[in-house]
């Protein structure tokens, strides 16, 4: 038999590799990008206190780190067009080392800006990676398993996710007492650690062997389409780049105020480091569910089940911003586990039926992941004119919108493309 070809790799179609490490060494990519995204969480009330900031000056951290995504997605999806998504994966990875080995200079000289500038490179780096893997699992099997089957991934990200606010809170909060400790110069380590871990993935996927299908749709595409038109001719696709706004923008937000919600009195009275510590309940009930979810998905279609996951957060963050004490606490905390299916359902029902434009609709739906920009500034400025625990009004706004996505807005049929 033939062997199928790719740049540098030669795969037996038929061989345990095409359809078992390729998969096994992406689940590893949403698992780094996880825990980059929720240390983030712990970075917010870190540096808040470090350099005295307004709720809506410190989530400027989110502003800048999901704003990349807004401004570096299009040219991200141009770079994975041309060069294919493989070679993106070893970019991205690259260009988000680069990013944590910046947190060295802004750190030794305190300065927020340079925090700033830093976490804009290293979600530029992930920027590209997202770009390049959650195509490349939707194509790497049956499409009518895909939502499933990054709903799996994705699980391993909601991983990453759970294990990042315990070790980076214990790493950062726990040395600023010392003595020799400025505060800004605990972040280094984490860091550091981040930038060698992505260095060592970039090497070793750039060397993987992936099936022709997956890793060089991108480089066989003739993208002669408009985005606007694009959007026009899938509905889905167009009701999916709002609904990704919407969901990143509400998850985030939620995670980037838990611990100061935490610590509020009326609701549980923490110190940051115990808090940060409770964070992890959050982002753990998105990596339950999304195990669960992949299964559920089976038999339950995907567009129903992320609207009863919708409306269930609704009525959670309703009743932690109308209640107080442990009822407020694991209200808000249980809405992770709402979270678990979203993003990946969403994003596979966008790309639904988009064939050899896939690539460029997953550059649109990355686009969309600017919501975890701006969504969190907003709730900020809220919380500083009427207070943080009527701000989580906010993010429930947003999942009203997911639950009409999942029960009408995905279920548009598709236009030939």
């Amino acid at each position: 038999m033939t062997p199928t070809h790719t740049k540098g790799s030669v795969v037996p179609p038929d061989s345990q590799i095409h359809s078992k490490w390729p998969l096994i060494a992406l689940t590893s990519l949403f698992f780094m990008w996880g825990f980059i995204t929720a240390l983030n969480d712990i970075l917010i009330p870190h540096l808040k206190g470090v350099f005295s900031l307004s709720y809506t000056q410190a989530t400027l951290i989110q502003f800048c780190f999901f704003g990349a995504y807004f401004l570096v997605s299009v040219p991200a999806g141009w770079l994975v067009n041309k060069i294919g998504f493989q070679k993106g994966i070893g970019v991205g990875l690259s260009i988000a080392a680069v990013g944590c080995l910046l947190f060295i200079p802004a750190a030794k000289l305190e300065v927020y800006a340079m925090f700033l500038g830093a976490l804009f490179i290293l979600a530029g780096g992930v920027t590209i990676l997202q770009v390049s893997a959650n195509p490349m699992v939707t194509l790497m099997g049956d499409p009518a398993s895909a939502s499933s089957r990054l709903t799996l991934t994705q699980a391993f990200n909601s991983l990453g996710t759970t294990i990042a606010p315990s070790l980076g809170g214990y790493l950062i909060f726990s040395s600023v007492s010392g003595s020799e400790s400025t505060g800004a110069d605990t972040v280094i380590l984490p860091y550091v650690v981040l930038a060698g871990a992505l260095f060592f993935i970039a090497v070793f996927m750039m060397r993987m062997a992936f099936p022709q299908t997956a890793a060089d749709q991108a480089e066989d595409q003739s993208d002669d389409r408009s985005f606007a038109a694009l959007m026009q001719l899938s509905r889905p696709l167009f009701w999916g780049v709002i609904g990704i706004f919407m969901y990143v923008g509400a998850e985030v937000s939620i995670g980037s105020f838990i611990i100061n919600f935490l610590a509020e009195e009326s609701v549980a009275g923490l110190e940051e480091l115990a808090a940060a510590s409770y964070l992890t309940y959050y982002w753990g009930g998105a990596m339950v569910g999304r195990f669960i979810g992949a299964a559920l998905m089976q038999k339950i279609r995907p567009g129903l089940l992320l609207g009863i996951n919708a409306s269930l957060s609704v009525l959670l963050i309703l009743t932690a911003v109308m209640t107080s004490g442990s009822l407020a606490m694991w209200s808000i905390l249980l809405v992770g586990f709402c979270n678990s299916i979203m993003f990946p359902t969403i994003f596979s029902l966008a790309l639904r039926d988009l064939g050899r434009y896939t690539s460029k609709g997953s550059g649109l739906l990355c686009l969309a992941i600017v919501g975890g920009a701006i969504v969190p500034v907003i709730q900020g400025a809220i919380a500083d004119a009427v207070g943080l625990q009527l701000s989580f009004i906010l993010p429930m706004m947003c999942y009203l919108f997911i639950i009409f996505y999942g029960l009408v807005g995905s279920q548009y049929k598709v236009d030939k493309l």
